[in-house]
């Protein structure tokens, strides 16, 4: 199932959908994830012609730090003894073909490409004997755009990773995918910056789903982002910045100086 979220022409209204080859089937409004299914007598609207909006509208946002071996190296960190988790706030997100903006208060933004989860039903203290994986809608593509040296200044990472459009994500959720060994790419202008498989992963996504639902509940459309390979550098004004996870598509956005 491949999911999206779009701005219905006829209305203006926000719609969630399902994509079957390059047609988009619309969702009974106010529908719970893991009840989708097309809406009878809607006629399916054809994908090029629709404003993609960011695929899920999540309650919070659930990071992942310093989950691969060499990203943890090339930054000079320690990697953690369990996952090393943050916060970005919901207002961080945009879509498929918005604007990153640079905030003029920061020398240093970094992409960070990396494969996200998103939670399909309620998930709190997820037991030894129940399938992790039980809980998830999909996955998708997500870039932690950072400004290093506001995270470095700070030591914490809530202001370098919270700006407004620092959270692109998109540009579906794709369930069915085996989370475990899926290829990630981040390219910037074309040229590959990042590339690792999702097997070398510290904490898989099984792993982070128990964690996780036993420190919050996790509810519908909330995101975990599973951490970012080594690679990541910084962003330019006229850059164009990609995001690309296999099975899923490719998150694609272009990078703007704040106005």
């Amino acid at each position: 199932m491949k999911i999206c979220r779009f701005i219905e022409p006829q209305t203006g209204r926000a719609r969630v959908g399902l994509l079957e080859g390059a047609l988009v089937y619309s969702v009974p409004p106010d529908t719970p994830p893991e009840n989708y299914q097309h809406a009878a007598h809607e006629r399916p609207l054809a994908l090029d012609v629709l404003r993609l909006l960011p695929p899920v509208v999540p309650s919070k946002i659930v990071c992942v730090g310093r989950n691969y071996r060499e990203h943890a190296a090339e930054l000079g960190n320690p990697m953690p003894a369990e996952p090393l988790l943050f916060l970005k706030p919901p207002s961080s997100i945009i879509g498929h073909g918005d604007s990153i903006e640079l905030p003029r208060i920061s020398e240093r933004v970094e992409h960070e490409g990396e494969l996200a989860v998103v939670i399909g039903r309620r998930a709190r203290r997820i037991g030894a004997g129940v399938d992790p994986l039980s809980y998830v809608l999909g996955y998708t593509c997500l870039n932690d755009v950072t400004a290093r040296d506001l995270q470095r200044r700070d030591v914490q990472f809530t202001r370098g990773k919270s700006f407004d459009t620092f959270c692109p994500v998109g540009p579906f959720v794709v369930g069915g995918l085996d989370p475990l060994d899926l290829y990630l790419e981040t390219r910037v202008n074309g040229e590959v910056r990042q590339k690792a498989r999702t097997s070398a992963l510290a904490f898989n996504v099984p792993l982070l789903l128990r964690y996780i639902s036993n420190i919050m509940t996790l509810e519908p459309g909330d995101i975990i982002a599973t951490g970012t390979p080594a690679g990541v550098g910084p962003l330019l004004p006229g850059d164009v910045v990609e995001v690309e996870v296999e099975g899923v598509g490719t998150l694609l956005n272009k990078v703007s100086a704040e106005p």
